[in-house]
Parts: structure tokens; sequence; C-alpha cells
């Protein structure tokens, strides 16, 4: 089988490569996304010295190309993340405040509810800046209006090899679309659901797939693609959405190794999937420690998850929640790639389905009245290494070694 190794990247310079363009839109890559190279395994920015201050300008740069490759539709918000060039959302705004907001030139894109929170995206004027159209909105009685920021990105391909699913437990993953036809996927982007190589690496690691150790072999996989075609898809209005969708599959544990600024609407959905009985399992990010807290690792209740390596050491690049639950390997292991074979990884991405599998196995349904005693045990079976490693290391031997 052939064995390609693939990583995430680390510069501006990777992110406009020519390999990059042949995944699909260029999009941030804090959650740990793949792309391909030749060669042995690197970094780019060899993680093993990186520092916190090469984590940053890598940061900055890849928003910094985001922008730049996708003009007229990817712009930064006002706190500098990257957003849907041109829109906003208002949550739960009342038909009065819609109604004034409309009167100032804005136009509605679409209406939607999310586990019975609606929300609003609406146009903004030509030649009228995200900055200002915010505050217009604010103006005008809107209280939770936000831009429609965007959560991380994938890539695309037209085949993979599929994971392993069967007639075990019920796992979600909002993510890029899964290869093969065994995952029960739904789209909520233009052009979803449609195969990416983040999502089947991020299925495989769940459900197994040939010689990939699985953290829930043969797991029913619910994949909500984010993303589909849109350079400027993984925006929060999908994310909730497809929420929502878990919700009425009653989906017990959503994985999202996605990564982000807090917002609005989706800190409220993720609330209720929660008061719900969804478990909801999140990648801290791969921005280093001192990079803004990740979301919606760092929402209350989310079990936020960091990545380790071949030798349990916590990843270089391993970036930060308001608070950290569990670690799992992240890092010199296989991944099922896009070509029919296997592939290296390593980025908290690949450590959250692994915690999101071992949940899963024991809370088989939506309910809180067990989700304390379900953690307790994953506590119990769980490595202390320490406060860098949340409540311990869980899921060690489903590492599938690189070597």
């Amino acid at each position: 089988m052939r064995h390609t190794r693939i990583l995430i990247a680390g510069a501006a310079a990777s992110l406009a490569s020519a390999a990059v363009a042949q995944l699909g839109p260029v999009l941030p890559q804090v959650g740990g996304v793949l792309r391909p190279v030749t060669g042995v395994l690197d970094d780019t920015v060899q993680g093993a010295t990186r520092t916190m201050r090469d984590l940053a300008d890598a940061r900055l740069s890849r928003i910094t190309a985001l922008v730049r490759a996708n003009p007229g539709r990817v712009v930064l918000d006002p706190q500098g993340f990257p957003a849907r060039a041109g829109e906003i959302v208002l949550t739960d705004a009342d038909a009065a405040v819609v109604a004034a907001v409309e009167g100032k030139g804005f136009t509605v894109i679409d209406r939607g509810e999310a586990l019975g929170i609606g929300f609003v995206r609406l146009a903004a004027p030509p030649r009228v800046s995200l900055k200002a159209a915010i505050r217009l909105a604010q103006s005008l009685g809107a209280k939770d209006v936000s831009a429609d920021q965007i959560y991380t990105g994938s890539g695309a391909a037209d085949t993979a090899s599929p994971p392993a699913i069967g007639n075990g437990p019920r796992i979600g993953l909002i993510d890029g679309g899964v290869a093969g036809g065994g995952a029960t996927q739904r789209g909520f982007a233009s052009g979803a659901p449609k195969a990416s190589i983040h999502g089947t690496a991020v299925a495989s690691l769940i459900a197994g797939s040939g010689r990939i150790r699985g953290a829930a072999p043969g797991a029913r996989l619910y994949a909500a693609d984010v993303y589909g075609s849109d350079p400027a898809g993984g925006n929060a209005t999908a994310i909730v959405q497809a929420l929502g969708w878990m919700a009425e599959q009653r989906v017990p544990v959503v994985n999202i190794s996605l990564v982000g600024p807090p917002n609005p609407l989706l800190g409220r959905v993720v609330a209720a999937a929660q008061a719900r009985g969804i478990i909801i399992v999140a990648a801290v990010g791969n921005d280093g420690a001192a990079s803004p807290p990740s979301y919606p690792a760092s929402y209350p209740g989310v079990i936020a998850v960091t990545a380790t390596d071949a030798r349990k050491r916590v990843l270089i690049e391993a970036g930060r929640a308001t608070h950290l639950d569990y670690a799992a390997p992240g890092a010199d292991m296989l991944a099922a790639d896009m070509g029919g074979g296997m592939a290296s990884v390593r980025g908290t991405s690949f450590a959250a389905p692994l915690v999101a599998g071992t949940i899963a196995r024991a809370y088989t349904a939506p309910d809180n009245n067990r989700r304390a005693g379900v953690l307790a045990a994953v506590d119990a079976g769980a490595e202390r290494l320490g406060s860098r490693y949340g409540r311990g290391l869980v899921c060690a031997p489903c590492r599938t070694p690189a070597k």
C-alpha cells in the first residue's frame, strides 16, 4: 500500500504553494490541516524548535494568505479573525430590528434556526465595511450581532481510503466531507458533501481504516461537511446548522477538529446542544500556547483536547483553550490519506477524534444523567502526566505508528 507523508503547513509560503492549490480553497490551518509533500516528515517551521514568536508569525501569515487568496470572499472581522466578506449575523433578533436593518440597505441572505435559536444572515450595503456594518446593526437595536467567522479549513479531492464504518457507536463529525459511502453525510456549504483530506483522516481515527487503528472501530459516523467547495466555508452559521442536524439524529458525541474565535451564535447553540445531552469534543489548535484561546474548545462543557507525539510530549505548537480536559496522540502516527493509502499526520485535529471515540464507546445515547459517570470512567483510564495533559493522556494505544 502506498505510504504518503502528510503534515500541517507552517508558513504563508506553503499556503500559496501549488501543492495546497491542488487541494481546493486556501483556508486557515489552525486545527491541523494536511498538505502533501515529498520526502520525509517535516514541519516547515521545524516543530521541535519553534518559538512562540514563530508560531504567532505563522498564524498571522496564514490569515493574511487566506484573505489574499480569496478577495471579495474573505475579510478580517474587527478582531482580526477571518470571516465571510460583507455579511453579518443577527442571533434571535426580533422582526422590528431585522426590518430596521433592512431599511438601511441590508439584504437578508438566509434565515435559519438551530436547537431553538434563530439567526438571520444579511449582506451589508455596497462599500460598507464589516466593522461599520456591525456597528450600524448594533445602533439599530441588534444585541447579538457578529461577523460570520470562519473556522479552519479542509482540502478536497475525489477519492480517499474510506473509514471502516460499521454498526458501532454513533459519532458525529463536523469537518470536511468523508470519502467512501459508509458515513451518513449532509452538506452545509455549497458543493457539500465533498470528500476532503482532513475530514477523511479524522474519520479514520474514529472508526479505523485498514491498518489505521480507530478509537471506536466500526463506529457509525454522521459527517457534516461545512466546507464543500466554498472558499468561505467553515463559517459559524454552517457549524450551528450542523449541530442542529446532529441533535435531530440523536448523535451522542460530536467531534469538531476546527478552531476559531468566540461567536455569540455558536456559543448559544453549543450550550443548547449540551443541554440536550450531546458531548462535544474539540481540538485546541496548533498556534502555540501564546495564541488566543480556541473555540469551540473554550466554551464551558466542551471537551478540549491537546496532542502528544510518540514520546508522549505535548506538541510544541499545540494551542490552548480556557480549560483543558485531555491529551491524546496527534503526531508520529498514520491516518487514511486521499489516494487509497496512509499518511503521517500531526496536529491537535487528530487527537480530538481519539478522545471522541473513547467517550462514544461508553456514551451511546444523549443523556446528561450519564455524562458525569462516563467521563469519570475516561478519567480513570487516562494516564496522569501533569497539568499540560489536562486530566490525562487518553487512547495512547490508538496510535498507528508512522515508522
